[in-house]
């Protein structure tokens, strides 16, 4: 199990590599001078076209992890390269071409409550595109067909349950044509069965779509079902890499107690389709 990425220089950093679509190396990020270090550089490679599940508990910097991702936050050392391009080098324009890449799903699905699914999923395509009303209605109505949802579209948030929520904010992050999916606690406030059908919405997800899925989760249960590649976050840095084998068969010794103690280190999980 690969518990470090090797150094990359900066002329290979800015290659477009065909296996890791984003590359971090010693990131480090703290808010406030004196404060602790929240990211203490963070070495870890994500693989195109699959499920990568960065793990962890509470206060961790799972989420100040992926904001870098995007360039919502800039580091204070180190660096993220997303297909070769490190988006702390880029301007306020170059910055909002580069996020067309991503597709966000919410922790609560972020949906605005005012609007229907129709309009909260067209939103997006409304003010970042030039695209006319009939096109809009077409990809919004293909998307919420693709997850199961046709006949939703006039329903507003608060008639959704909340798996269903959680499906509408994935066809609103899919409506742009993301490469990259990021999911923020997908399953947090899922009863079992709910984060059962979340689970099989990520990996049928990205399967249909080709797309690359960022999960940030502490639910053991759930990333042993999904994820093809786990990253275990502790005190700031990544504490071992690996499939849910390896993490499950790690000497760390923080990640063998997390995993033990979530109940699941022997439950005979299944992974994703094709994983061992």
């Amino acid at each position: 199990m690969n518990q470090s990425a090797p150094p990359l220089s900066p002329e290979v950093a800015t290659l477009r590599d065909e296996r890791w679509q984003l590359r971090i190396r010693g990131l480090r990020k703290r808010f406030a001078p004196g404060a602790p270090e929240v990211l203490r550089g963070i070495d870890l490679d994500l693989e195109r076209g699959r499920v990568n599940v960065v793990l962890g508990g509470s206060g961790q910097g799972k989420s100040v992890l992926i904001k870098h991702f995007i360039g919502l936050l800039r580091p204070d050392a180190g660096h993220v390269w997303v297909d070769g391009i490190d988006p702390a080098t880029l301007d306020s324009a170059e910055i909002a071409r580069f996020r067309r890449k991503f597709g966000m799903v919410f922790q609560m699905a972020a949906l605005f409550d005012s609007l229907t699914v129709e309009e909260n999923c067209a939103f997006p395509l409304v003010e970042h595109t030039k695209k006319s009303p009939v096109e809009i209605r077409s990809i919004v109505f293909d998307r919420l067909a693709a997850l199961g949802l046709s006949g939703a579209e006039g329903k507003y948030p608060g008639e959704l349950s909340g798996g269903m929520r959680k499906r509408v904010g994935l066809a609103r992050a899919l409506v742009l044509e993301p490469e990259i999916l990021l999911y923020d606690e997908p399953t947090t406030g899922l009863d079992p069965l709910a984060t059962e059908n979340v689970d099989r919405m990520i990996l049928e997800t990205g399967q249909r779509f080709g797309v690359t899925s960022v999960v940030i989760s502490h639910d053991m249960a759930s990333v042993f079902r999904i994820a093809d590649r786990i990253a275990m976050m502790h005190e700031g840095v990544i504490a071992a890499v690996g499939t849910a084998e390896e993490i499950r068969a790690t000497d760390n010794d923080y990640v063998r107690r997390f995993v033990t103690t979530s109940g699941v280190a022997h439950a005979g999980i299944a992974g994703p389709a094709g994983a061992p």
